[in-house]
């Protein structure tokens, strides 16, 4: 399988973020870790080699990245505005660094927006926010309403980074018709403390007529050895 590694030097983050890249041709799949993980995650939980016969027949291409959550949510000693901020810098990373990136390498125009539980947090947020990129997010076990992290504050920029709000606030024009062409998945299992989480996510989308797919498995459901079951069932699209 081709593999490759990036390192550069973030003018946005100010520091070096990496990445790494499986598969040489396909749907590009922008990965998010878990909350805190790291680039390599992805890779090491066996989730690479579980669909590697998917990458190494061209059909889609990971791209596995970073996370800044130690600076932005889970950065406890700093105020609110100032991890919100920092959240809202990866996100400019993101689309200003990964994505050109992603597209100099691979000119599928299909770009799949996935994460795991906290990275299911983060694969739709920035597909929500930003759906003229994205063709599908599939998010596993994932949490979509962020006001617990900031107890005591209520901003728009918590607004507007919270999907669960933002989503069911959404007037009618440009962002929601991409949304409404967007395939959106969402998994979880019914004994998840968060599960609740992703019907409402899934009620906000259905109340703005954008159809979704919300899959509930039995139990807990909540780690790899299901993720790993989900995202081969859930990858191409919804059953």
């Amino acid at each position: 399988m081709h593999r490759e590694h990036h390192k550069w030097y973030s003018p946005r983050l100010e520091h070096d973020m990496e990445l790494l890249v499986h598969g040489h041709a396909g749907a590009r799949v922008l990965v998010f870790p878990t909350s805190r993980g790291r680039f390599f995650e992805y890779e090491d939980r066996g989730m690479v080699a579980n669909i590697a016969d998917m990458i190494e027949a061209g059909h889609l291409q990971l791209y596995c990245i970073d996370s800044v959550d130690a600076e932005s949510f889970y950065n406890w000693n700093a105020s609110p505005g100032w991890r919100l901020w920092r959240h809202t810098l990866y996100e400019e990373y993101i689309l200003n660094e990964v994505l050109p990136f992603s597209r100099q390498k691979n000119d599928n125009p299909f770009m799949i927006s996935h994460g795991c539980s906290f990275g299911a947090y983060h694969a739709a947020n920035i597909a929500l926010r930003h759906p003229w990129l994205f063709g599908r997010v599939l998010g596993l076990s994932g949490k979509y309403d962020m006001t617990s992290f900031f107890p005591g504050y209520y901003g728009d920029d918590l607004y507007y980074h919270t999907p669960t709000h933002f989503v069911a606030g959404l007037a009618e024009g440009p962002q929601l018709d991409a949304i409404r062409r967007m395939d959106v998945i969402l998994v979880t299992g019914r004994d998840d403390s968060n599960v609740e989480s992703s019907r409402a996510l899934s009620r906000a989308l259905w109340s703005k007529n954008v159809g979704n797919a919300l899959r509930e498995w039995d139990g807990w459901s909540h780690d790899w050895p299901y993720w790993a079951k989900m995202v081969r069932t859930y990858i191409a699209g919804h059953d």
